[in-house]
């Protein structure tokens, strides 16, 4: 294809995707309020629990074989390299724009972590339906294309999420009072102890157990902060189903496949999954709305605009630059296949706006609410510009 081939190819999703996003934020205006707060939570609740667990069970248990799932190898390592990267991005932008401690863990999750559901849910399959389109027929390019991204938003991108940026935003919004202790800590431990030596071995035997103790209360304390329950969300237990159906050949052909004698059960499935993204999109658009309502006032909030600035250059510049030379440099090493479609999925990866969860996670700690939903609102307005640009420069790359 060419250059405006591509372009066009590329742009068609974010097109689809900004007039759904319309008629949500247009939903959630008070004079209309019928995507009101209230009506957005048991629509997202739909969604949680219904539409995404369907879609994802449906796709993946479709897509995916032993032979699939040993190419995919590199997946879950360049996802966590998106964090890893981010993180280090995100750590720059603080050191640079200097913003209020409470909201550098928000800063950094917001370079860290993307949205690897929502975003490549909608991009995908309308670039896979383009007639004379880089990745080959329509119907298998979908098939296999929902595969890689519905495995990489169950498996490695919502296992990230609620472990590393969870746990990282809780550090980070803890961090003073954490310091403080930490330096009374070193203050005691510089102590000379005026005892015997008999007293000091019977301390250092109690200093022993007490360490053993502290350690068994920091895992278990651990444990309790971890929250289990998003990880397994539904949508990771349908993953998890859908492997082991995918995976076992005599489940595969009872449920998957044009004779198999229940694929009623598939075609259910397949047909709730196709609500999930027009219902995340107008979910979306109707979030946009709190963050217009709080970017009047952006120092008031607590963020400036250069931290919003520095947000925007490390996730829609540096990062993409980095997938590029990560995959390209992974493929010339063969560690990843030649296929253009596992390629654009893993550079796809680098280029989403942040993850629309972080919203919740701001809510957990009750710190950065407003902040958030400005980040939220800048980074997806200009999203349209991002995932048009990049993809093309992509396809044009891996075709």
């Amino acid at each position: 294809m060419k250059l405006l081939e591509l372009f066009i190819a590329s742009s068609k999703p974010v097109v689809e995707t900004l007039l759904i996003t319309s008629v949500g934020f247009y939903l959630a205006l008070d004079r209309v309020n019928l995507l009101g707060p209230d009506a957005r939570k048991h629509l997202n609740n739909i969604v949680f629990y219904v539409f995404s667990p369907s879609l994802i069970g449906s796709r993946l248990a479709d897509s995916v074989t032993y032979e699939s799932l040993v190419k995919m190898w590199f997946m879950p390592v360049n996802v966590m390299l998106t964090f890893i990267i981010g993180s280090l991005l995100g750590w720059i932008v603080i050191v640079i724009t200097k913003p209020p401690s409470h909201l550098r863990g928000l800063i950094i999750s917001s370079c860290a972590s993307g949205n690897l559901g929502t975003m490549p849910l909608i991009i995908i399959p309308a670039i896979c339906k383009e007639k004379g389109g880089p990745f080959g027929d329509a119907e298998s390019c979908e098939k296999y294309g929902m595969g890689y991204v519905t495995l990489s938003m169950t498996q490695m991108g919502t296992v990230y999420s609620w472990t590393y940026i969870y746990n990282l935003m809780r550090v980070l919004s803890n961090s003073p009072v954490e310091t403080q202790h930490s330096v009374e800590s070193n203050y005691n431990s510089c102590k000379v102890p005026l005892i015997s030596s008999k007293e000091e071995e019977e301390e250092d035997n109690h200093n022993k157990v007490g360490r053993w103790e502290k350690l068994k209360q920091r895992v278990v304390s651990l444990s309790e902060k971890v929250d289990l329950a998003s990880i397994f969300a539904p949508a990771t237990i349908a993953a998890i189903i859908a492997l082991v159906i995918g995976l076992i050949t005599p489940l595969r052909n009872l449920l998957i496949g044009t004779v198999a004698p229940l694929r009623v059960v598939q075609d259910s499935l397949t047909l709730l999954g196709d609500g999930a993204i027009p219902a995340m999109t107008l979910i979306m658009g109707g979030n946009l709305l709190k963050g217009l309502t709080m970017s009047s006032g952006i120092t008031s909030s607590g963020i400036t605009k250069f931290s919003i600035i520095g947000v925007l250059v490390a996730r829609y510049i540096l990062l993409p630059i980095s997938g590029v030379l990560i995959v390209r440099g992974a493929y010339k090493l063969d560690l990843v296949t030649s296929e253009p479609l596992y390629q654009f999925v893993l550079l796809l990866q680098y280029a989403v706006p942040p993850a629309m969860n972080l919203g919740t996670m701001t809510q957990l700690f009750g710190s950065g609410e407003s902040e958030c939903s400005v980040i939220m609102l800048w980074t997806y307005s200009l999203a349209s510009i991002s995932l048009t640009l990049w993809p093309t420069f992509f396809m044009w790359l891996v075709a």
